[in-house]
């Protein structure tokens, strides 16, 4: 949620990074209303029981002429003050729902604009040129026996897959280099639950307006995660954090799920969009004044991740409409496909500031020793989708594909070729 201080001194500045985003500025009114309306409320309300309490220690003092009338106007403020509990219930429904429908303020700098309205920052590494016809990822994987997209299908469905042999050994080599990089930048590994309560999900902003995205067990009701950053995010909810020695950095390494509702049609081939995937993410709590400098260093091993792999890539800076809620601004690493001739994302780093902590009433003490709200950011450091620049960038005239160096020890091999 956005800071209500904020918005009620610059409701201007909120209404128009409502507008970068594509979204409703007249939502920052109804909030404005709504928070109007609660105060009174509670105003009224509090007025009420000092009112009745007042009339409550009378009543102890009072004569036996003067009870009765004073127990018959004890008996209407009792009515009163439960009438205006009600509204005073009802007003803090009305603002809470006006409140989680705002998306959080997007930051200066951050491009106006929907998904193709990105600013490129960056771009690293030479594309790569074959004197042969390149295969995709697909073709690749299952002549080197890494990939069963027909079997996935037969077991589960449309989107699903078994990676085989190989396969299974670069994502987890992949998995295994993101979690020691993690552990030498002071990151605490973390393999966290995958199903998570309605509260942990709504914390995070999942539950707005890409809901449709999220599986559902209803007779449980608990959520499958996309993405680690939700059980790591509830992981101190309701807690007051000890930042007084720098940030709390955790990497959860987990399973990951998405209906991909509305990409019909949309990578239904191979690896790129499907419905279930392994990601090592980075989840950081810290002060606010201190997001910004930590949101770099999260870009930092991200890129030092990608030149691990050795895959041309650039780094591009997301546009409002496409921050996803919680996110004020988003720095995402697009690999280059030969295929497809074009960039494709593969991390993603996320400056939340203090929306998620908010939500989830996560705080730290300041130099006063006052609660505050803490800030979080995330930012992926590998997962299933980079097996694709990975094949086809490194993809040679006889169906081989050499093996990145940093990889190498966890494949057992420098080159996978068709039989081996």
């Amino acid at each position: 949620m956005i800071d209500l201080k904020f918005l009620r001194e610059n409701p201007d500045a909120v209404r128009e990074s409502q507008r970068m985003r594509g979204e409703d500025p007249g939502l920052v009114d109804v909030l404005l209303e709504a928070d109007a309306s609660r105060r009174a409320a509670v105003l009224a309300g509090d007025n009420a029981r000092a009112e009745q309490k007042a009339l409550g220690k009378k009543v102890g003092k009072a004569s036996p002429e003067e009870r009765p009338a004073l127990l018959d106007g004890a008996k209407e403020l009792a009515a009163k003050v439960k009438e205006l509990e009600a509204e005073q219930h009802a007003a803090q429904e009305a603002f809470d729902r006006a409140h989680l429908a705002i998306s959080n303020v997007v930051q200066d700098g951050v491009p106006a604009g929907g998904e193709d309205d990105f600013v490129t920052l960056e771009t690293v590494g030479e594309l790569p040129t074959f004197d042969f016809e390149p295969k995709d990822h697909l073709a690749l994987g299952e002549s080197l026996g890494l990939i069963d997209m027909e079997r996935g299908a037969k077991v589960s469905g449309a989107r699903f897959y078994f990676l085989t042999g190989y396969g299974a050994l670069l994502q987890l080599g992949l998995l295994q280099l993101a979690a020691q990089k993690a552990t030498a930048n002071g990151f605490t590994m973390m393999i966290p639950p995958v199903l998570v309560r309605p509260e942990v999900m709504q914390g995070t902003g999942f539950l707005g307006q890409h809901a449709d995205e999220v599986y559902r067990l209803e007779e449980d009701d608990l959520y499958l995660v996309g993405t680690s950053e939700v059980p790591l995010a509830g992981y101190h909810s309701g807690e007051i954090l000890d930042l007084s020695t720098g940030p709390k950095r955790y990497a959860g390494w987990s399973s990951c799920f998405r209906r991909e509702a509305g990409s019909y049609g949309k990578d239904t081939r191979g690896i790129i969009r499907v419905h279930q995937f392994d990601k090592v993410e980075m989840f950081v709590y810290c002060r606010p004044e201190e997001a910004a400098a930590e949101h770099e260093r999260l870009l930092s091993w991200e890129r030092e991740m990608l030149a691990a792999i050795d895959v041309p890539y650039r780094v591009i800076d997301v546009a409002a409409g496409d921050l996803g809620s919680s996110a004020s601004r988003k720095f995402d690493c697009e690999a280059w496909v030969p295929t497809q001739e074009r960039y494709r994302e593969l991390t993603s780093t996320s400056n939340c500031t203090t929306f998620q902590g908010r939500r989830l009433n996560v705080r730290y003490r300041d130099e006063n020793g006052k609660p505050q709200t803490a800030a979080t950011l995330n930012g992926t450091l590998a997962t299933t989708r980079w097996l694709v620049a990975l094949l086809e960038n490194h993809q040679q005239a006889d169906g081989s594909v050499k093996v990145p160096e940093a990889l190498v020890p966890f494949v057992g091999r420098e080159v996978l070729e068709p039989g081996a």
